[in-house]
Parts: C-alpha cells; sequence; structure tokens
C-alpha cells in the first residue's frame, strides 16, 4: 500500500502567534499514524520558527513556491538552498494559483520541479483545468500537456520522490469540489501517464493525491477512492480542529 499524504496549505494566512498556536494544538490532537505523511505549508515568514514546534513523527514542513536559481537578482524570491537551510523538505510547485494570478507557464515549473529534486527537495506537483477546459471535455488532454511539459527531462527513478496533486482550477478556494467519481477518473488517468510515460515500479509507488475545497464533511468519501492517496487541503488546513478531524477520517477509511 502507498503511503498515505496530507498537506495543508496555508497560503498566506497567520501571523506567529497564530502559527504557533494552531501547530501546538495540532501536536495535542493529532493521531499518530505510521502509514501517513503530514507536512505543513506556511507562508515563509514561518518557517524558521516552526521548525522546532512540529513534534510528531512523519510531520514535516513545506513551503508553498520557490525560485529554480540558488541565488542571484530575483527581488523577493526564495532558493531551494534557503528552504534546505530551514529544515524544509517538501515544496509546492505549479499551483494553480501560481499558474493563474502570477502567470507561471510549464517551462517554469519544469524547471523549478528540477531544482527542487537536485537540491533534494520533494515537491508536491500540481495539475488541473480550469472550468471551461472541463466544460470542453478537455481535462484529459491538458493534464496530460502539464504532465509532460511539467515532467520534461526529470529523470524517471526521480518520479518516485514527486507527490502528484491533481487540484481541479474550478474547485480551488470556491467551496466546490470534483465528485468522488470525477476525482477518482482524473487519479486513474495520472496513474496511466505514469505508467506510460515511466514505468510499471514507479506506478505502485507514486502518490496521487487530491485539492480542491477538502472538508470534513467529503473527505470520507473521497478517500473511499482506490487511487486518491491523500489530500492538499487549503481552509480546512487553517484549524487544527478540522484538519486534524480530516486526517482522522482517512486514516480510518485507509486502513492505516
Amino acid at each position: 500500500m502507498r503511503r498515505g499524504f496530507i498537506g495543508g496549505n496555508w497560503k498566506m494566512n497567520k501571523v506567529l502567534q497564530e502559527a504557533k498556536e494552531t501547530v501546538e494544538n495540532l501536536n495535542k490532537s493529532l493521531i499518530f499514524s505510521r502509514g501517513i505523511d503530514i507536512v505543513i505549508f506556511p507562508p515563509y515568514t514561518l518557517l524558521f520558527f516552526l521548525k522546532d514546534l512540529i513534534d510528531l513523527p512523519n510531520m514535516y514542513l513545506g513551503a508553498q513556491n520557490m525560485h529554480w536559481e540558488e541565488n542571484g537578482a530575483f527581488t523577493g524570491e526564495i532558493s531551494p538552498l534557503m528552504l534546505k537551510d530551514l529544515g524544509v523538505e517538501y515544496v509546492i510547485i505549479g499551483h494553480s494559483e501560481r499558474r493563474t494570478l502570477f502567470g507561471e507557464t510549464d517551462e517554469i515549473i519544469n524547471k523549478k520541479l528540477i531544482s527542487a529534486l537536485k537540491h533534494g527537495l520533494k515537491p508536491v506537483l500540481c495539475l488541473g483545468e480550469s472550468v471551461e477546459e472541463r466544460k470542453k471535455d478537455m481535462e484529459k488532454e491538458v493534464i496530460e500537456r502539464q504532465f509532460k511539459q511539467d515532467l520534461r527531462r526529470v529523470p524517471i527513478n526521480f518520479l518516485e520522490n514527486i507527490v502528484i496533486a491533481y487540484e481541479p482550477v474550478w474547485a480551488i478556494g470556491t467551496g466546490l469540489n470534483a465528485t468522488p467519481n470525477e476525482a477518482e477518473e482524473m487519479h486513474k488517468f495520472i496513474r496511466t501517464l505514469v505508467e506510460k510515460y515511466a514505468n510499471d515500479n514507479i506506478v505502485e509507488k507514486i502518490r496521487i493525491i487530491y485539492g480542491g475545497s477538502v472538508r470534513v464533511e467529503n473527505v470520507e468519501e473521497l478517500s473511499l477512492k482506490e487511487d486518491i492517496d491523500g489530500f492538499l487541503i487549503g481552509g480546512a488546513s487553517l484549524r487544527a480542529d478540522s484538519f486534524s478531524k480530516i486526517i482522522e477520517i482517512f486514516n480510518e477509511v485507509k486502513g492505516f
């Protein structure tokens, strides 16, 4: 069985005191599971402070983005070396908000992915279609294009270090979410892409997770699907009670 993965993407939320309270509450309320990796993705400003507060097995620190260069004249950016220096283990690459709001292309995402892997960071690569593309039944075409371009020149043996997040753009922060069957269909499709461009061994190891308005109310139905290995959670990860409940439900359904 593939290891589960639950990520909490805090986006541009929380100052230091709020973050400390949230992590302290998580340390108290989370049920330990050997089969799940839990990752907190706070804003850059909180990484240094939170690295010593995380006090649970299989709970890690992640960053929401990074530049592909190690250093240089890139005002406002942060490098993979800086993230490693802070104890970061995972980094989100290609989130839909980076693609749509900040104009990140597949070429840029490919550079970031290669750089993250080179420096020993584990990328969470986000793929997803817009509402217009979904209405035109282009979702699989879009996902395959992103998959091929984002993973260009990435050695096959590095693929198992990548977590792929299927995040339909139309479900990010909207309160909408793909139905469990829609999500499972796309997860199966992504797994066929891994098989097509990599090999059977990688297919069994790579984790594919779902993101898009995941909440306590819908997590059980989504967790029941065979190819959904976990979640990248936005709003529901900002509160320790809802985030820990999601992890508890996922753990119970998957039987870790």
